[in-house]
């Protein structure tokens, strides 16, 4: 069987970070592929010569974006080391539309993102990193029966923006703890939150009656800033919000007007812009945790995507279907990235 030819579009310095010699192995037994070869362009004409000719594109961060002009004729796949396939593409409907298909590796980088969630909702429901701060300053140890009233994981209520495949990672990961989840989600029915082990309700109630709130929600039109002012004020006092989405779901001023007074906490791996801007209070607040967008795979994580990239690859050159297939005309509908 022949096999199908493939080319390599990201960050040149991704390729060894993301696939392992064992996985590039791979991808050169499934696909007839210059492993060697990335491009990071596709201005010269061995770029273009290159891309002309492969049926399958594996893409991955900082890949330049493919227009028609580029000569696509021949792909018929493209395969993405991220999240969402489409966002290499010009005009990913358009690819759609004459029969293209795509798969990504949004599944592998769930994993560590869900685990990073379950920390901080463990640790901000135990009151740590403030408990840690009243020592620091006191330097002697608190009254634990007194102290601490509210605080622990036991019989606490945990709020869910979103049933993305992050948010439904996190949900399993919740699921040994004694805990009383709550979900929002409007694609969702109450059957199916339940068998994801959580109370579907609208986003208001979620806001007000949660301890933790961790956001999941893509980033679209209709959850820019879907995080304001009125919805961040109904959070109880002492609660945390956790933000691993995308900094554009929550109102940036309205979270620092909300952070200043010390009513809440905040959990910050993602922010709008990014990095906050360097006279932000957001690096200066003792309320808030900020960390450099680093809950995705990172070191040795980065090889579960480059596994499934090669995955993704011999079934596509065996005939067999996608595991993690994308939909290119839903992601040309509602892209914001």
């Amino acid at each position: 069987m022949t096999r199908p030819r493939a080319v390599l579009a990201m960050n040149p310095r991704l390729v060894h970070a993301v696939f392992d010699e064992a996985a590039l192995a791979r991808l050169r037994r499934a696909a007839d592929i210059d492993t060697g070869l990335v491009l990071a362009e596709l201005d010269s004409a061995r770029s273009r010569d290159a891309l002309a000719g492969a049926e399958i594109l594996v893409a991955g961060w900082d890949a330049p974006v493919v227009r028609a002009e580029h000569g696509t004729e021949r792909l018929r796949a493209v395969i993405y080391a991220g999240g969402v396939a489409a966002t290499c593409l010009e005009d990913p409907a358009a690819l759609a539309a004459r029969g293209v298909v795509a798969a990504n590796a949004r599944a592998a980088n769930s994993g560590p993102v869900a685990e990073y969630t379950l920390a901080m909702i463990l640790l901000a429901n135990k009151r740590v990193l403030a408990g840690e701060r009243r020592y620091r300053a006191s330097r002697t140890l608190p009254d634990h029966f007194g102290a601490y009233a509210g605080c622990g994981n036991y019989r606490q209520t945990v709020g869910i923006v979103g049933a993305s495949t992050v948010g439904r990672a996190v949900l399993g990961l919740l699921r040994p703890f004694d805990l009383d989840v709550l979900l929002y989600d409007p694609t969702l029915t109450t059957e199916q939150a339940a068998a994801l082990g959580a109370r579907l309700v609208p986003l208001d109630e979620l806001m007000a009656h949660s301890r933790v709130v961790s956001l999941h929600q893509p980033l679209t039109p209709a959850t820019r800033g879907q995080i304001d002012a009125g919805r961040l004020a109904l959070m109880p006092a002492g609660a945390t919000l956790v933000n691993t989405a995308r900094g554009a779901v929550v109102d940036q001023d309205a979270l620092l007007a909300e952070l200043r007074t010390g009513r809440i906490d905040a959990v910050l791996d993602v922010t709008d812009p990014e990095p906050p801007d360097p006279g932000s209070e957001l690096w200066t607040l003792d309320n808030v945790v900020l960390t450099p967008h680093l809950a995705g795979s990172l070191g040795g994580e980065l090889h579960r995507i480059g596994d499934a990239v090669a995955d993704e690859v011999e079934r596509f050159a065996t005939g067999r279907p996608f595991a993690h297939p994308e939909d290119l005309a839903a992601s040309a509908r509602t892209r914001v990235w």
